[in-house]
């Protein structure tokens, strides 16, 4: 009966309210329950979108009173909505002849874009949409926040705020009157709801209550928004080596809600301007990612001297240039999808000048795909297209053409017999304005029987079959120079059985000290002996690199593609190990092989020029959790010492970390095929070892942060690249000074050391110099 009696009170008092008034569109709501009122279903909440003035104001108070001159007071815990906007407040006076009402004491109004605006005293009119405040505070999203001296509303759109402090930092717990981190203190502000715009004037930046930089007029996108058109933060950079001064000014334009576009000016004294664009849709489908750009360049090149010792004629890198660098990936069905990635420029000089990302690659490379998925099995087919960007290395004229190229995989179910059979085949055709010319259809099918005995052996019995067909011409060119000439067809067919066993021995310790494994492993291959003479008439595309070490050991093809494959009857022997205990690690695997014909067209660095091969190993310490080190090499004991050899160390404790690696490679083999290699006209860019450090460190204190980088060839005697940064980051700020050098040498000249500076106010942006 209470709750019925309560139920009965709210309605008299709604119902008075409505005959009281209702002539200035002030109604209320029946109540749905005992001790509540229940609003009648209105507009869903959108952020942004401001509430109509035709829209009816709902209250619920503790206690209300009337005059009869038409005034009306509401006090204890009183609440206000209209639309998407509500308020509270512990007492308010509504004055029906003025259409005003008066808050008063511990405010909160409830904004459409969910911002708390809190006050303790506060007039409105119109509903809810004009208002006048002293001493406000407005609460937003990303912790940013605005305090004023006073507040005028208009239209529930328009907010002019007066004597302004805005900061996205934490307030001080233990002391509240400290200033924050930074802040924003102006002169005035306007707040724009429809458009979402904060302007302050005559604003100061300010760190820790000091001012460091002054700002006539300041406009930035209110922090509700996460998109919105507009400019962004120009950039300046007093100086560059080849752009000079420069500035930039990017526009970032909000297609709709899955496209955005940014266009930016680069203005120049060095050189000409450059306007380049960055253009994203997220699609139901796919996504599709696109830069470009385009400038008036104006600076001249030289000819130079490469590094192969050639005299080079620079390529015209002045008047209209540009580049274009996009991915495009789609889905097609549950099976199918398809994608592109492009990558062109009009020179390299022209990616140096203008800083554009991707310049100190050698090539650039550009392709377009479809690929399906199915139960076991995979199929792409692919085009793919390479523009040099060393020219005084790499001539444009000799990249291949890939139009196109076809893959598919297969594997099966465990057959009746143990097995699995599993099909590969890799076809193309490859097109060269200045080289060799090749098609290409190749197939390989594998069948793997794996079981063991009573005694824990494991066998793994394989059957392979390798087949392929081409078709070729331009034999004399590169990258095979064969003494031959015309068009040829031609083919290979080479049936491999293999058989590998290990037997590995296991033992544990007592109290889960650990476990230690110990596995010879042995494995014998057969095949029909053929090696590729430099008469062959078979191409090569895809095997220019022979890779014996510890990984490949077992391998049946020790080739990186299979225009090229191993051959003959030989045999491999290892031994791997493994000691595990409490969570410290020891692994290794040492083995060699054993052939029983040497190619004589051979590397003599691959080591196997002997019928018993260069010992191979990798070794992995980690004996705690702070160091982790992988050693692994080819010794040579024909000869020098060792023809292969790479580590890697990694350490640091918390808050502090070291990595470090090291190569060394008897040869650079990347240039073997710049020059006529058949009749001894290798370059000295070949026979140059490869002998490269490697090294970082990177540390954090608190709040800030540091690294450091470099890499430098011990054989040339020179830098590759070294770099750092530091900086600082908290709740809403962050600095980093970032250090860059790079070493290549493009066009015959360097880009100059760049130093980067950015600066980051949260939910402002972030500001940048480059130098």
């Amino acid at each position: 009966m209470a709750g019925k009696r309560r139920r009965n009170g709210h309605r008299r008092r709604n119902l008075a309210a409505v005959a009281l008034l209702g002539g200035v569109g002030l109604t209320t709501h029946d109540s749905a329950k005992a001790g509540g009122m229940r609003r009648e279903p209105g507009p869903k909440v959108n952020i942004g979108k401001t509430s109509s003035s035709s829209e009816p104001v709902t209250y619920l108070a503790d206690h209300e009173s009337y005059t009869k001159d038409g005034v009306a007071t509401w006090s204890g815990n009183v609440q206000v909505w209209q639309g998407d906007q509500a308020m509270r407040a512990d007492k308010i006076v509504y004055d029906r002849n003025s259409g005003i009402m008066r808050a008063m004491g511990h405010i909160a109004m409830i904004e459409p874009d969910n911002s708390t605006i809190f006050t303790n005293t506060l007039e409105l009119s119109n509903g809810m949409h004009n208002a006048i405040a002293r001493g406000i505070y407005i609460r937003m999203q990303d912790n940013a926040k605005i305090a004023a001296n006073g507040m005028r509303r208009t239209d529930s759109r328009i907010n002019d705020l007066s004597k302004v402090i805005y900061t996205a930092c934490k307030t001080c717990e233990k002391n509240p009157d400290k200033p924050p981190f930074w802040q924003i203190r102006a002169y005035d502000a306007k707040q724009d709801s429809e458009h979402k715009r904060i302007e302050f004037s005559h604003a100061y930046l300010q760190f820790f209550g000091v001012p460091v930089f002054y700002f006539p007029l300041f406009s930035m996108t209110d922090p509700t928004v996460k998109r919105q058109s507009g400019f962004l933060m120009p950039g300046i950079s007093p100086h560059d080596r080849y752009l000079g001064t420069y500035a930039t000014i990017p526009y970032y334009w909000v297609i709709n809600d899955s496209q955005d576009m940014t266009v930016q000016a680069l203005v120049s004294t060095r050189t000409g301007p450059q306007i380049s664009a960055q253009y994203r849709n997220n699609l139901r489908f796919g996504k599709i990612r696109f830069t470009g750009g385009v400038a008036d360049a104006t600076r001249h090149n030289t000819s130079f001297l490469n590094f192969l010792d050639n005299r080079t004629e620079s390529t015209s890198t002045t008047g209209i240039q540009g580049y274009a660098r996009g991915k495009v990936d789609f889905v097609i069905n549950r099976n199918w999808r398809a994608g592109a990635n492009v990558n062109v420029a009009s020179s390299a000089n022209y990616m140096r000048d203008y800083r554009i990302t991707g310049y100190g690659n050698e090539v650039l490379a550009s392709d377009g795909f479809v690929e399906g998925f199915g139960v076991g099995s995979w199929a792409r087919l692919d085009a793919q297209l390479y523009q040099g960007l060393n020219q005084g290395v790499i001539q444009n004229a000799q990249l291949p053409f890939v139009l196109p190229r076809f893959s598919y995989g297969f594997q099966a179910q465990r057959d009746p017999l143990g097995g699995v059979f599993s099909l590969n085949t890799t076809d193309f055709v490859v097109y060269r304005p200045e080289g060799v010319n090749t098609d290409r259809a190749q197939i390989r099918l594998n069948w793997d029987r794996p079981f063991h005995n009573a005694l824990g052996q494991e066998w793994l019995f394989t059957l392979r079959l390798d087949a392929a067909g081409y078709q070729a011409s331009h034999y004399r060119q590169q990258p095979l120079y064969a003494p031959i000439g015309g068009t040829h067809t031609s083919g290979q067919f080479l049936p491999t059985a293999a058989l590998k066993v290990s037997w590995p021995f296991m033992r544990s310790f007592a109290h889960g000290a650990g476990v230690q494994i110990i596995e010879p492993i042995a494995q014998i291959i057969a095949s029909p002996t053929r090696f590729y003479k430099p008469t062959s008439l078979i191409p090569n595309e895809d095997s220019f690199q022979y890779e014996f070490t510890d990984s490949t050991l077992f391998s049946l093809n020790r080739y990186n593609g299979t225009d090229r494959l191993d051959s003959g009857v030989r045999g491999n022997i290892g031994l791997h190990g493994n000691w595990t205990w409490h969570g410290h690690v020891i692994d290794f695997l040492v083995g060699e092989s054993i052939q029983r014909s040497i190619d004589p067209y051979r590397s003599p660095y691959d080591g196997l020029g002997h019928h018993l091969s260069s010992p191979v190993g990798r070794i992995r310490l980690s004996p705690n959790r702070f160091v982790d080190l992988t050693v692994r090499g080819r010794y040579n004991p024909y000869g020098k010492p060792f023809d292969y050899g790479e580590a890697l160390l990694n350490t640091g404790v918390n808050h502090f970390h070291v990595n470090a690696g090291y190569i060394y490679e008897p040869i650079t083999p990347y240039y073997l095929y710049q020059q006529n290699y058949r009749f001894n006209q290798v370059s000295r860019a070949y026979s140059t070892p490869i002998s490269e450090i490697t090294a970082g460190v990177n540390g954090d204190y608190g709040h800030y942060h540091a690294s450091v980088y470099g890499r430098r060839s011990l054989s040339r005697k020179e830098f590759v690249s070294i770099g750092g940064d530091v900086g600082y980051a908290n709740d809403c700020f962050g600095l980093d000074v970032m250090f860059i050098k790079q070493y290549t040498f493009i066009g015959g000249q360097q880009r100059n050391t760049t130093v980067l500076f950015n600066f980051t106010l949260k939910t402002i942006g972030t500001f940048g110099i480059n130098g």
